[in-house]
């Protein structure tokens, strides 16, 4: 048995034996308005009591929980990812085998025509010497080393190099709701008044000031009034809302649809307000979007970037979401399941990125082509992704794009400047223009300008 009160954390999924609850459960499916919890229902661990006690039973632990289910897909997900081939090994692989093919044909040719064994040596080796694959061999670190330290010092932490370089490659990027696009706080969206605007307003901060709802508060920040109404008695009834009497009599509710039902059919609004049994007027609230979010999308869709909306909430708040930032698609209401399948199935269409922060988002992060997740996010969350965005830096994500695609041209241009210059380099030698110490200061040249050519990435506009 366990006890819970507000503003717990709950440790382990249980079935509530008494009380009534309004539980959080946005880090599990992505929903942000708090969920109400009675006797007989199952509560989730992770999800988080906003108010209210209960008393509940344990009915699972260890692996038979919902979030360790949920922790065995992400390790299976990072199991399937296959290793990325660089491409400077590629290059070696071939590039070795030819120089030592040149330099032995080159002391077998030189000590025919010169019939002197010695300067055939010199040939040979001045051959191995300009050819020496320092420059191929520096040619990616060199760029990622810079990469990775430009992306640091802007607040992108990438977990491996193969991360910074796969950006290239992105042609989708998938986007979580809750915590990702918005803040997870509220905002009022709408309001419909069959009263004069400013007495509504007024009667509706007077009732929701003294709920501890999530959604309450919003109400009661935007709309604070220091003429509040004076009520003869107030009281909250869990699961319904704010009920109250004023000083003439009349009965008002503020509260979910529960309370209206018998009065209209529309379901969709957050909040109702009534007066002795006629409805007054309604409230919608929205999750704050994210001030950074709408430049972020815009920004993708100038790089012809398809952008995805893939969420555990409801499909008109998604819409509405997507209309606000001009999203390509929406798929909502999905499991951490539906949305694993959904990342593995777009995976294989084309090259993938997930942008997510919840524990629900978690086997989609590690599935992906690359996993994006914020700093502040769940730890799940984070360990999972590929690539962390600190200080809440959604607006960063066209930088590690950007990043990415130029580090990723930084290094072929590194391998065609050592590749060029060998092709000019090894005849030079083989012809015996050049001794073996001369080759060596020559060969450490391209070295040079392979470092300056990294560098530049530090200062390269990549957005």
């Amino acid at each position: 048995m366990i006890l819970l009160k507000s503003g717990e954390q709950v440790p382990i999924d249980c079935k509530i034996l008494w009380g009534d609850v309004q539980v959080n459960e946005a880090i599990i499916t992505g929903e942000s308005i708090p969920v109400h919890k009675v006797k007989k229902d199952k509560l989730i661990g992770g999800s988080l009591i906003s108010d209210g006690t209960a008393k509940a039973q344990v009915t699972a632990v260890g692996k038979d929980t919902v979030l360790s289910g949920i922790i065995n897909m992400v390790k299976q997900a990072q199991g399937e990812k296959p290793p990325v081939q660089q491409l400077a090994d590629k290059i070696s692989a071939i590039f070795i085998p030819i120089v030592l093919g040149i330099a032995a044909l080159t002391l077998i040719l030189s000590w025919i025509v010169l019939k002197d064994f010695t300067p055939a040596l010199m040939r040979s080796i001045a051959v191995l010497v300009i050819a020496c694959p320092c420059a191929m061999g520096l040619a990616t670190p060199a760029a990622i080393a810079v990469g990775l330290g430009r992306a640091a010092k802007t607040g992108i932490l990438f977990r491996n190099a193969t991360s910074l370089e796969t950006f290239k490659d992105i042609k989708r990027v998938v986007f979580d709701k809750t915590g990702t696009l918005t803040t997870g706080k509220f905002q009022i969206a709408g309001i419909n008044s069959q009263i004069e605007e400013a007495k509504f307003k007024l009667t509706s901060y007077s009732l929701e000031k003294y709920s501890n709802h999530p959604i309450a508060k919003a109400i009661t920040e935007e709309w604070k009034s220091k003429d509040e109404i004076r009520w003869k008695k107030i009281e909250e009834v869990k699961g319904f809302g704010m009920k109250a009497e004023d000083n003439e009599g009349n009965t008002w509710w503020a509260g979910s649809y529960k309370i209206a039902d018998k009065l209209t059919k529309d379901d969709t609004h957050n909040v109702y307000i009534t007066k002795n049994d006629s409805l007054i007027g309604w409230i919608d609230v929205k999750d704050e979007i994210r001030p950074e979010a709408k430049a972020v999308i815009n920004y993708l869709h100038s790089k012809n970037i398809e952008t995805i909306l893939l969420s555990g909430d409801r499909l008109e708040k998604c819409n509405q979401l997507a209309a606000e930032l001009n999203i390509d698609t929406v798929i909502a209401e999905q499991t951490p399941e539906q949305k694993l399948a959904k990342i593995t199935e777009l995976n294989a269409e084309m090259p993938t990125a997930m942008v997510g922060d919840g524990i629900n988002d978690a086997p989609a992060l590690a599935k992906a082509t690359i996993g994006i997740s914020m700093n502040d996010a769940s730890q799940i969350a984070v360990q999972s992704a590929h690539v962390v965005l600190m200080n809440n830096g959604l607006k960063n994500l066209p930088t590690a794009l950007g990043l990415g695609k130029h580090t990723y041209l930084t290094i072929k241009q590194n391998l065609f400047w050592a590749f060029a210059y060998n092709i000019v380099a090894i005849p030079v030698a083989a012809f015996g223009f050049l001794t073996p110490t001369f080759g060596a200061l020559i060969m450490g040249l391209s070295d040079v300008v392979l470092a300056i050519n990294s560098v530049r990435l530090f200062v390269k506009k990549v957005v």
